[in-house]
């Protein structure tokens, strides 16, 4: 099977999605902060964050799990992406790192269903462009590793976001015809 008929992406608030887990792009605390962070917080309500105070942060690159409270989604998996400091410094790695490491922890927990915002392209500095790259990579090796992810959903916030995951989407599925 083509890895890219498990993807697909989509604009809008990943904290509304029905799906088994939304991944967060957190910082390191795991305690909240902006952005995508900062709204699945406020939508999950103070019961994430009191579990999140038991999980002592997490590392760039990797990935913990916790319930989704009052989210749609069962599962809320925390990932801690790099900040971008051009590029020469690991990042690329880490970012790919949170991708894989979210299945990992998705596969384990029987997650079936799974959607990412677009990890450290906003206060993190991460072009776009080379993330996105990063993110189609990681994820269709992932589901090739586990093919109990029945489905992963790019969920893009702005329209600028979107166009560049569906070039990303059109591009690949060109290749694979």
């Amino acid at each position: 099977m083509n890895p890219l008929q498990k993807i697909t992406v989509t604009k809008g608030d990943i904290t509304t999605l029905k799906v088994d887990a939304i991944v967060n792009a957190a910082n390191s605390s795991l305690l909240g902060g902006g952005g995508v962070d900062g709204a699945i917080h406020r939508a999950a309500g103070r019961d994430l964050y009191l579990e999140c105070l038991t999980l002592n942060g997490c590392r760039t690159g990797e990935a913990k799990i916790t319930a989704g409270y009052r989210l749609p989604a069962k599962h809320v998996i925390h990932t801690v992406g790099p900040v971008w400091q051009g590029g020469s410094n690991g990042e690329e790695r880490l970012l790919a790192s949170c991708y894989l490491t979210s299945l990992e922890v998705a596969a384990a927990n029987k997650v079936r269903t799974i959607a990412f915002p677009s990890i450290s392209t906003g206060v993190y500095g991460y072009p776009i462009e080379k993330a996105c790259v990063t993110a189609f990579d990681s994820v269709m090796k992932a589901v090739e590793v586990y093919p109990e992810i029945e489905q992963v959903i790019f969920c893009t916030f702005s329209d600028s976001d979107f166009f560049i995951y569906q070039r990303e989407f059109a591009r690949r599925e060109a290749l694979a015809n």
